[in-house]
């Protein structure tokens, strides 16, 4: 059975990351979404509400879980009996950071082999940064563009519409 891994902070999870959940799970038998606890980091939902929103959106497909974790990810991966840790990028903006993260997991786990995934034209612009700027100002169908329909109640919670 083969097993992938995609880490990452989901805060919050975007179509852009669901775009690449959804390929990369046609890619392997069992794809792991490892959800990124950064103790040093206030985010806009804590891990085990970030666990929720992803859960929530990818439950249509029945190779995925999500898992929270601490520490290092290749550790994670490695915790998951995995060898392919999956990395969404965007581009140029994300290559020259991915490519450095790539090398140093390869030193940790000689055996992980890392498999880059550009989300599709559409959501390549797509950033959880962005998301947090234009919640306040967009409607629900500005959003939806942007974000799963599913988690917009939540965004709408922690960043209302400014007035």
């Amino acid at each position: 059975m083969r097993a992938a891994v995609y880490t990452g902070s989901f805060d919050p999870v975007t179509l852009g990351h669901l775009n690449v959940i959804e390929r990369g799970s046609r890619l392997v038998d069992r794809l792991i979404i490892g959800i990124g606890i950064n103790s040093e980091k206030q985010g806009l939902f804590k891990p085990a509400e970030r666990l929720e929103l992803v859960q929530r959106v990818v439950q249509h497909l029945g190779n995925v879980e999500v898992k929270t974790f601490a520490g290092l990810a290749v550790d994670f991966v490695r915790s998951c009996d995995a060898q392919v840790m999956l990395r969404g990028v965007r581009p140029l903006t994300d290559i020259a950071g991915e490519f450095t993260m790539m090398m140093a997991n390869r030193q940790l786990n000689d055996d992980l082999e890392t498999v880059f995934l550009m989300a599709d034209g559409d959501y390549a612009h797509v950033s959880s940064s962005l998301i947090k700027q234009i919640t306040p100002l967009a409607d629900d169908d500005q959003l939806s563009k942007f974000v799963p329909r599913a988690i917009i109640p939540d965004l709408r919670k922690r960043l209302p519409a400014a007035k």
